[in-house]
């Protein structure tokens, strides 16, 4: 069945900094549909986390319109916009973020704690959020002797499993993933990527992964160098 909207659609998207005249973002179009798997490549500074912020609402365009899930963002408040991000947006962060004294269980859950839709989906599948938080642990190669270990106790490797299993929990419509290998090496960004790639395709979540290491780009469906939607001149850094 055809979706009836994409669910990421930005249309003449310009983004400038406050007190800068040349955008650092210039998009006249850009959309991806649930289930991709979309790689964006380009330089430190070239704006691949500010285009992030902009699909996740964090950040709103200079002008043009940013479309998630056929809801424009730009028209919602802050508070709309927060509520939107929490129920339809997964994100692992390039330092995971991870709340260093909770357990490796309770991290996973906070998003169900804070989105009733997360929770309740969370529910929908597995009985109850606890249950789907195990289910994605054990997923992601986190044994059930680490669930009650705090975050600050793990390796570079299980924290980052961890931030997957939280961006993951209560199915996300978008799942964000902003250079969240960097500080492995290459055998655990593949490892890593390989899970991460199953459980997207096992949900339909579309995946936006942001890196500049063009090793990781062949497993994807699309791979897009932001260069080829972002038509602004030199801009600031993102």
């Amino acid at each position: 069945m055809t979706q009836p909207h994409p669910a990421v659609s930005l249309k003449n998207v310009l983004f400038c900094w406050p007190r800068q005249q040349t955008p650092l973002l210039n998009i006249p179009s850009f959309t991806a549909h649930s289930g991709e798997h979309v790689f964006i490549s380009g330089p430190s500074g070239s704006g691949k986390s500010t285009l992030l912020g902009l699909i996740a609402g964090i950040l709103l365009p200079t002008s043009g319109s940013v479309s998630v899930n056929g809801i424009c963002l730009n028209e919602l408040s802050g508070a709309e916009r927060d509520k939107f991000r929490g129920n339809h947006i997964g994100f692992i962060f390039q330092q995971f973020n991870l709340i260093p004294y909770l357990s490796i269980l309770d991290n996973v859950l906070i998003p169900c704690r804070f989105s009733p839709l997360r929770h309740q989906r969370a529910s929908a599948r597995a009985g109850n959020p606890t249950a789907e938080a195990k289910t994605l642990l054990e997923r992601l190669d986190l044994s059930p002797a680490l669930w009650n270990r705090p975050a600050s106790k793990l390796s570079v490797g299980q924290q980052q499993r961890v931030a997957a299993a939280r961006a993951l929990i209560g199915n996300p419509a978008i799942l964000i993933a902003d250079e969240p290998t960097s500080s492995l090496d290459a055998d655990r960004r593949k490892i890593f990527l390989r899970l991460l790639l199953e459980e997207c395709r096992a949900a339909g979540t579309l995946l936006l992964f942001v890196s500049h290491e063009h090793s990781l780009a062949e497993d994807f469906s699309t791979v897009m160098p932001l260069s080829k939607i972002n038509s602004a001149t030199e801009g600031a850094a993102s």
